[in-house]
């Protein structure tokens, strides 16, 4: 996905006048430009090499990285939702560096999004470049669009699971996930 940084520009100027702020008083005038760099920091952000191991001593149990946290925003309401994902995988023949694991999560979450997406999206990346014989994730999550408007409820969490290979079909393996995941 290409960023067009004049069209942000002019959508950031337009919401201003819309909710009717004068886009050119000293505080909101670089507000477009600094909006149209952000999106282009979360574009590279989004972009990176999915390094994988194959020759990592045939280890075969649980990869577990907790609590990456991570922001996104909702977008029906285009407001910030933010929490920690926990990711585990089953390695089959090849394993990944831990960083790239939490650049995954960076890269679908750094665009607007629903948490049930991000969490399959997630998943499904990481059981097509791993091959792994299972993987996990659950996202726990606030959301600020429920938080600060509609209900005004601030605190709730939101969670989501996806599951594919062995942590769907082996109970055992799903126990463990999720008994690791709440730190029992």
């Amino acid at each position: 996905m290409a960023i067009d940084k004049e069209k942000i520009k002019q959508a950031v100027r337009l919401f201003l006048e819309g909710i009717g702020e004068d886009p050119d008083r000293e505080g909101l005038k670089e507000t477009p430009e600094r909006v149209a760099r952000m999106w282009e920091e979360f574009e590279r952000m989004r972009n990176f090499d999915m390094k994988l191991f194959e020759e990592f001593g045939g280890y075969n149990e649980m990869v577990l990285v907790k609590d990456i946290k991570f922001y996104s925003l909702c977008e029906h309401h285009l407001l910030p939702f933010f929490g920690k994902v926990h990711i585990a995988y089953i390695p089959d023949k090849k394993i990944s560096g831990l960083s790239k694991l939490v650049r995954t999560v960076r890269a679908f979450a750094l665009r607007p999004q629903v948490q049930e997406r991000l969490t399959e999206e997630i998943a499904d990346f990481l059981e097509k470049e791993l091959e792994p014989k299972g993987v996990g994730v659950v996202i726990e999550a606030e959301h600020l669009c429920m938080s600060m408007r509609g209900v005004m409820s601030p605190g709730h969490l939101t969670v989501t699971s996806a599951l594919r290979g062995v942590f769907l079909k082996d109970i055992k393996t799903r126990e463990e996930f999720l008994k690791l995941v709440k730190g029992v």
